[in-house]
């Protein structure tokens, strides 16, 4: 029986042996199909590059960021044009004092005449030469007065038409 026996133990080693192959067989092409698994998951993972938001989700944040901007735009808007027509003046000023300053540069009697107003009264009293250029200096003081009126009436005109365009700006925001 030792030979039988032999023999039958033969036939299961043997078929262990099939048995143990197959299943290294089926190990091996388990592997093959599942080793790269978790890299196939992450290409596969969906990944939302962008959201999609409702119009009326969006429209409110528009006029939330509208709302938080436009006083501060104002704001801006108001120092711009203070600024602006501060720079108008300027400009103004500048022109008639140049203007000023051309009309006694191309007159220097006048000059003079003004810085000795009172020898021109001493002159006035001594002679009815001393009359016409007493005159002279009535005139010259009266140009002098007459331009510094216009520039007066130049600036008044320009705060008017500043005031002007804020009514007009605050009546558009309204």
């Amino acid at each position: 029986m030792d030979s039988s026996a032999s023999t039958a133990l033969q036939g299961c080693v043997s078929s262990l042996r099939t048995s143990m192959q197959l299943l290294e067989s089926s190990i091996n092409t388990l592997d093959a199909g599942v080793h790269d698994y978790p890299r196939l998951s992450k290409v596969l993972q969906t990944t939302r590059h962008f959201e999609l938001v409702s119009e009326p989700s969006l429209q409110t944040a528009q006029q939330t960021l509208l709302s938080s901007l436009e006083p501060e735009l104002n704001t801006l808007l108001a120092r711009v044009e203070a600024q602006l027509d501060k720079m108008a003046r300027r400009e103004q000023s500048l022109i008639a004092k140049a203007d000023l300053q051309e009309g006694r540069l191309s007159n220097p009697s006048q000059g003079g005449a003004r810085k000795s107003s009172t020898s021109a009264a001493r002159q006035s009293t001594a002679g009815a030469g001393g009359l016409s250029s007493l005159e002279q200096l009535k005139v010259s003081q009266l140009r002098q007065k007459k331009e510094r009126l216009s520039y007066a009436v130049g600036r008044l005109e320009l705060q008017a038409g500043q005031r002007e365009r804020q009514l007009r700006k605050s009546m558009a925001f309204q």
